[in-house]
């Protein structure tokens, strides 16, 4: 219940300023319609937007949303002194956890319905379960929500601060995670240093349900890494958020 009322606050903030709900849907609307356009224009024998859409869903969308956004709530936290009423509230950092990620879902969800609509709208089709679908659009959430706890709660102390984290180690990650092109395109041993990435493991899964079709065989390895990865991220981001709060009783 309480996770459900830090939900429902975080949405209605993003309503008020509504700056950044325009740019998580601008952003990945244009970035599919470059490089869906782009590659549009080669020999192949799939739309570009079938195999696009994915990726760009996962990477240039979720990316900035689901990592960015709690980055930028816990440092508002900080900025308005509420963490103070925070600490005295019944609040735990499990349930404040867990309403910042149904949050994020629900901006993920709209995302996803953005993406898919253009994609659809210049004949791409989706091929695979829906159901599965869905499970790699939860597990890539989860991950980048937990990143964004430890991001924000660790390394991120005013505002102008939040793109530093992440555009230095985030657009590094997505090249590599093959979401502007093919990661098979990487040399040898930056493909082998890619399958640690969280983000290729993602955009792989999401291609073979998503552009090819096939079912849990087939990405069972990359839905085990993910699980485990935002598991750990889960729980490094909740100890992060009580470790910050625990620093704001001391001051």
């Amino acid at each position: 219940m309480l996770a459900l009322t830090v939900t429902q606050r975080i949405l209605k903030e993003l309503r008020h300023t509504r700056r950044s709900l325009i740019f998580w849907a601008l952003f990945p609307s244009l970035m599919l319609l470059l490089f869906g356009l782009i590659y549009s224009g080669q020999d192949t024998q799939t739309n570009a937007f079938d195999y696009m859409a994915p990726s760009i869903l996962i990477g240039a969308a979720f990316f900035f949303s689901c990592l960015g956004g709690p980055i930028a709530a816990i440092v508002a936290e900080r900025e308005r002194n509420t963490l103070k009423r925070l600490l005295l509230s019944p609040l735990s950092g499990a349930s404040y956890f867990m309403g910042v990620l149904f949050a994020f879902l629900v901006v993920a969800a709209g995302q996803t319905v953005i993406v898919y609509g253009i994609a659809y709208a210049f004949g791409g089709v989706y091929r695979g379960s829906l159901v599965l679908g869905a499970l790699v659009v939860l597990l890539s959430v989860a991950s980048y929500v937990g990143l964004g706890f430890v991001f924000g709660s660790r390394f991120t102390k005013r505002t102008e601060e939040v793109n530093g984290p992440v555009s230095a180690i985030g657009v590094p990650l997505l090249v590599l995670g093959g979401t502007f092109f093919p990661a098979s395109m990487l040399p040898d041993y930056l493909y082998r240093i890619a399958q640690v990435n969280p983000i290729f493991h993602m955009n792989e899964a999401m291609d073979a349900v998503s552009a090819q079709g096939l079912g849990v065989a087939a990405i069972v390895d990359h839905l085990v890494f993910l699980a485990l990865f935002a598991g750990v991220t889960q729980a490094l981001g909740v100890q992060s958020y009580r470790a910050m709060l625990q620093r704001e009783r001391v001051l």
